[in-house]
Parts: C-alpha cells; sequence; structure tokens
C-alpha cells in the first residue's frame, strides 16, 4: 500500500487542479452570454473545439479508423444530454451567479445515484437512499423556495444537473470500453454535428477577441477533463469524487472577482450538506466495492 500512496496523492493532486481550472470555462461563457451571443453558439464552440482538442489523443489511440465511433447511435444520445446539461447551465448563468447555479447543479450526483437502480440495475441500500435524500434537503436550502422568489436560473440549472446525471449513467455503461479521452472525442464530435445543425439558424458573426474566448472554452474544457481522466489513472473514483465539490471554492472566487458575486450563508450551508452527502455516498460505494489489490493488478 506504502508502493500506491504515492501515486494516490498526483491523482488528488490532479483532481483538485482539474476543479481549480474548470470554473473559468464558466467565467467565459457568462462573459460572452453578458455581451449578447446565443448561448447554442457558445455550446458549439464548447463542443467543436473540444472534438478539434480531442483528435489528436484519438489518432494516437488508434489512427483514422478511431475516430468514428463503433455505437454512433448510442453517442449521439450521449452527445445530446451533454449538449442539453451545457445549454441549461451556460442558460442559467444569464441569471444567476457562477457559485449559486454550480452549487445547484451540484444536485447531480444525488440524481445519478437516485436513477442508477433503474438504468444501471445498480444496488441502492437504505443509507445511501437516506443520504440521497438528505442531499436533496440541502437543494433546497440554497433555492429556499417560498422564501425566496423563484429564479429561472435555478430551474435551468436543476435541469442541467439531471441531463449530466443521465449523461454520465449512460457513460457508466460503456466504461472501459474505450479510453476516456477517445470516448470524449466522440461525444464531442456528435455534440457538434447536432449544434451545427440548430446554430445555423441564429448564428452572429464573433468579433476576433470573442473568437479567442471561443477557442478558450473548448480549451479549458479539454484541460479540464484530461485532468480528470488522468486523476482516475492514479486513484480510485470512490476516492476522487467527493473532491469535485472543490469547485465551489474557485467558483466563489472567480465569481467575486470577475462579477461581484458572492453566495450568501444559506447557500454555504446548504453546499455543506450536499458535500456530507456525497462523501457519505461515495464512502458506502468504496466500501461495497473495494479497490483490487495493487499487486494483483
Amino acid at each position: 500500500m506504502d508502493a500506491q500512496k504515492p501515486r494516490t496523492i498526483i491523482g488528488i493532486a490532479l483532481m483538485l487542479g482539474a476543479m481549480a481550472v474548470l470554473p473559468f470555462l464558466d467565467v467565459v461563457a457568462k462573459t460572452l452570454g453578458n455581451q449578447g451571443m446565443p448561448i447554442l453558439q457558445i455550446v458549439w464552440a464548447r463542443m467543436a473545439f473540444g472534438a478539434l482538442l480531442t483528435l489528436p489523443f484519438t489518432l494516437n489511440h488508434g489512427g483514422p479508423r478511431a475516430v468514428l465511433p463503433d455505437r454512433p447511435a448510442y453517442h449521439t444520445l450521449r452527445a445530446a444530454l451533454l449538449v442539453a446539461a451545457t445549454f441549461l447551465f451556460f442558460s442559467a448563468l444569464k441569471y444567476l451567479p457562477i457559485a449559486d447555479a454550480l452549487a445547484i447543479f451540484f444536485v447531480q450526483p444525488l440524481i445519478l445515484t437516485a436513477i442508477s437502480p433503474f438504468i444501471l440495475g445498480e444496488k441502492v441500500g437504505p443509507r445511501r437512499w437516506a443520504a440521497v435524500a438528505v442531499g436533496f434537503v440541502g437543494t433546497l436550502i440554497i433555492i429556499r423556495p417560498g422564501f425566496t422568489e423563484l429564479n429561472p436560473g435555478t430551474l435551468l440549472a436543476l435541469g442541467a444537473g439531471a441531463s449530466l446525471a443521465l449523461y454520465f449513467a449512460m457513460t457508466r455503461r460503456i466504461s472501459g470500453t474505450a479510453p476516456a479521452m477517445v470516448t470524449t472525442f466522440h461525444t464531442s464530435l456528435m455534440g457538434t454535428i447536432l449544434t451545427t445543425l440548430a446554430v445555423l439558424t441564429l448564428w452572429e458573426a464573433p468579433t476576433p477577441a470573442q473568437w479567442g474566448l471561443l477557442f478558450l472554452i473548448g480549451l479549458i474544457a479539454t484541460v479540464g477533463h484530461y485532468l480528470i481522466v488522468r486523476a482516475y489513472d492514479h486513484a480510485e473514483a470512490s476516492l476522487l469524487a467527493p473532491l469535485a465539490y472543490t469547485e465551489m471554492v474557485m467558483a466563489t472566487v472567480v465569481g467575486w472577482w470577475f462579477f461581484g458575486d458572492f453566495p450568501d450563508g444559506w447557500t454555504f450551508f446548504g453546499v455543506a450538506i450536499l458535500i456530507a452527502c456525497a462523501t457519505y455516498i461515495s464512502i458506502r460505494e468504496r466500501q461495497k466495492n473495494p479497490p483490487p489489490n495493487p499487486e494483483a493488478a
């Protein structure tokens, strides 16, 4: 186990690095949205430049043949869910501060746990069901329905979390069939095709500076995802999953720095409940499916 410890530390560092990078994606998307650029056009850039930047990984893995997905219909459906999640979240940023939208969006792991018995056939015990229920209470504390005026961004962020939960459920079904970066390329490729057909009707010519920001969206997303993929190469998923909530720290910082936004105390309280529940679910998952013996691997 001592030999495994340095790898685990590297995995944690890579995951924390990814969570420090990804909030800048939201900063760029919010900036472009505030400039009046259609949200679908921003999503198109996320997919198109993401596909362009992950293409070398795919070619390096399997050559030109690896460019075309072996299950195009399946990857198209996954891409549609990712496009929907991205579109809804970027839309939520027009109404909510980054940290608030992300706090609501973090309902995604709870939804994934709740739907896994029906979509993946996974068994969820009463303790994890209780953690899901408490986690949703945390979400209600963040939203506070009936106590504050319902913000359209709240529903958009919830829809984004639900869409991404379905996307991850479908991703789990094909986990291990291809390298993660290749699967990411296939998703981005199909997402580019879907969004290109839709964005043509509302395309607005970007300025040179906006083209730079659109490319930056694809670059940040690719770098962030690559760091996550490399993190999972070094440490178990159940250990890394709760670290995704550290994204809230950087999201709060960049939201305050770039837009002057700062979450209130109730939002932090609700997020703390969500983090506790997600960590508990991760620990239960780790106990149920312990990591294999490193020597045997």
